[in-house]
């Protein structure tokens, strides 16, 4: 090839597809060979790691990602979803206007307890107490970052979550058959049982600590947990959008429209 057309070849450099005329391969392999062979958790593994998982490795992300489906009208993505419907967005509107709110704050404390359990498992491995490690590191997010620890405390499920016992169940029994070390459950845990102490009170792990716990043990990095979570939401995501769009309705607003905001500025006007 000319330089020229090395400089176009080579502008984008990939290891995950090839493609020519009849044909198209995905991390070397035909995708003829991949469907019908491979179910989506695998291919989303292959997608992102290079190579396919084994069977109870891929048993254990789907359960992470059939957990975090779905929250409700109230989930800020799902109400954005909806709302983009009524003001006339289709399907592939309304899921991008959805999965653009699941950030820091709404979808992304998952990829952030990745990287504190991390820390925990860091110190660990050093041979610090677990215990004593989950209280210096919850000093140190606390101090560092923010007052909420990600992946722990619910504004609705309290005293408990209730996707996160069953998660942490299939984890531990992961953890017996060899398919993960079962040390992410173990800090999830402890970080529970640390908090509860602190606050007296139960102090709920939630989907995010749940979810976070699992791909952890199976070696995701903590920005695709993120994504991982987008992809996951997204199934609810357009399972509310098409249902608003069978329900109808225009630019319906967060609340009814006899629900007002309070105004707080100058010159109110008076009822």
């Amino acid at each position: 090839m000319t330089g020229r057309e090395n400089d176009v070849s080579d502008w984008w450099r990939t290891d995950i597809i090839d493609m020519a005329p009849g044909q198209i391969r995905m991390r070397g392999t035909d995708i003829q060979d991949l469907i019908g062979n491979v179910s989506f958790p695998q291919m989303i593994w292959l997608m992102t790691r290079g190579s396919l998982p084994t069977p109870a490795q891929s048993e254990l992300l789907e359960c992470a990602l059939v957990a975090a489906v779905d929250h409700g009208p109230q989930a800020p993505s799902i109400a954005a979803a909806r709302m983009a419907v009524t003001c006339g967005l289709g399907l592939n509107g309304a899921m991008a206007s959805a999965v653009n709110m699941l950030d820091d704050v709404h979808g992304g404390a998952g990829e952030q307890a990745v990287e504190f359990y991390g820390w925990i498992h860091e110190v660990v491995s050093n041979g610090q107490d677990m215990t004593e490690a989950a209280n210096t590191m919850i000093d140190r997010w606390q101090a560092e970052r923010t007052d909420y620890l990600p992946g722990f405390g619910h504004r609705f499920h309290t005293p408990e979550d209730p996707r996160a016992p069953r998660l942490l169940s299939l984890v531990a029994d992961a953890a017996a058959a060899g398919t993960v070390s079962g040390i992410y459950g173990q800090i999830g845990q402890t970080v529970q049982t640390v908090l509860n102490s602190r606050k007296g009170r139960p102090v709920p792990m939630n989907i995010d600590g749940a979810t976070a716990v699992i791909y952890a043990e199976l070696g995701f990095a903590g920005p695709l947990a993120r994504g991982l979570f987008c992809l996951s939401r997204s199934v609810g995501i357009i399972a509310h959008a098409w249902e608003q769009m069978q329900q109808g309705g225009r630019n319906k607003g967060p609340t009814p429209p006899g629900y007002r905001w309070t105004y707080e500025g100058p010159n109110p006007i008076k009822e």
